[in-house]
């Protein structure tokens, strides 16, 4: 466990939302698999779309579609009986949302608790797709685009990025465990560890830790501090790869990202940049006028984010 930041070119649990396709050139020629050429029009995730070919809502010249066809760029596809224009989106738009406990990151929830959808500005085309997901009790940040084959690309488990997490354990936390946790665990799902560990504040049986990992299993970071006997009370996500979770944005709140922040994304999922679509005015109204509301200079917690590149935090060991 290094006192340096971990900084990776492309280089919470979280959950993947992305088929295991390789996300590299089709190697069929222009055959492509129909999930992937939906995701890329910005409708939705490549898993939501396997959930709708499953359903039956896709047709590809007339007839019913099956997961696992193949398409070509000639091919008629339709959704719910709608033509469907099967160009990649043009423009993109990415949001970074604080989300807080208590909210669930799927659209629609059977029981009648509050989505993170619920909170970000509504879209005249496409829809926000989100990138990766934090868990009923996970607070933090949150990424969504319009762009589904950058969702797909940045979740895919080859993509090798960082999550950095804030985890309050309660616990008397010793050196060896700290390093098993490092070496690697065994769990019901296979091998798990942090790539880092870093001791934040906190004394007695409540201490805060960073950590980082480069996976998005379910509630993988809580069953690896649960497999040495510790129980995580909080959890919050403020980093995603190089997009870190502002102190101006509070939970519930969103904001949109910079262009540059937005190529950075690119560069992480190995994707051609795309244009930045600009918000409304309506929207940034919004945004501005949410953040306003809690404007003044608030004394910072150990909860309220991340510290930046420049942090000087003490290793843990």
């Amino acid at each position: 466990m290094s006192n340096e930041r971990p900084w990776a070119k492309s280089p919470d649990a979280d959950t993947p939302d992305a088929a295991s396709d390789n996300r590299k050139s089709d190697k069929n020629g222009d055959n492509e698999k129909l999930q992937k050429v939906l995701a890329r029009t910005g409708i939705g995730s490549r898993r939501e779309m396997e959930r709708w070919i499953e359903s039956g809502r896709v047709a590809v010249d007339g007839k019913v579609a099956k997961l696992g066809d193949r398409v070509d760029k000639k091919a008629r596809i339709s959704i719910d009986g709608r033509p469907l224009n099967a160009a990649p989106a043009g423009e993109t738009r990415c949001i970074l949302y604080h989300k807080p406990t208590g909210e669930v990151c799927s659209r629609k929830d059977p029981q009648g608790r509050r989505t993170v959808f619920e909170r970000l500005p509504k879209l005249k085309s496409g829809r926000w797709i989100s990138i990766g997901r934090l868990d009923f009790n996970t607070s933090g940040l949150l990424l969504f685009t319009t762009d589904g084959e950058l969702a797909n690309a940045l979740m895919h488990p080859s993509s090798n990025i960082e999550r950095e997490y804030m985890v309050r354990v309660m616990g008397d936390v010793d050196e060896d465990s700290l390093q098993r946790m490092i070496d690697g665990v065994m769990l019901d799902d296979g091998m798990a560890r942090f790539t880092d560990i870093v001791t934040g504040e906190g004394d007695g049986i409540n201490r805060w830790y960073y950590v980082v990992i480069m996976e998005g299993r379910n509630r993988e970071v809580r069953r690896l501090w649960e497999s040495q006997g510790f129980t995580v009370s909080r959890l919050k996500r403020v980093r995603y790869g190089e997009v870190f979770i502002p102190s101006k944005v509070k939970q519930g709140q969103w904001i949109e990202l910079e262009p540059k922040e937005v190529k950075s994304l690119y560069r992480m999922a190995e994707l051609p940049i795309k244009t930045v679509k600009r918000n409304t005015a309506k929207e940034r109204e919004v945004m501005e006028r949410q953040l306003a509301k809690r404007g003044k200079k608030e004394r910072r917690s150990p909860a309220s984010g991340g510290r930046g590149k420049s942090s000087g935090r003490k290793s843990g060991r």
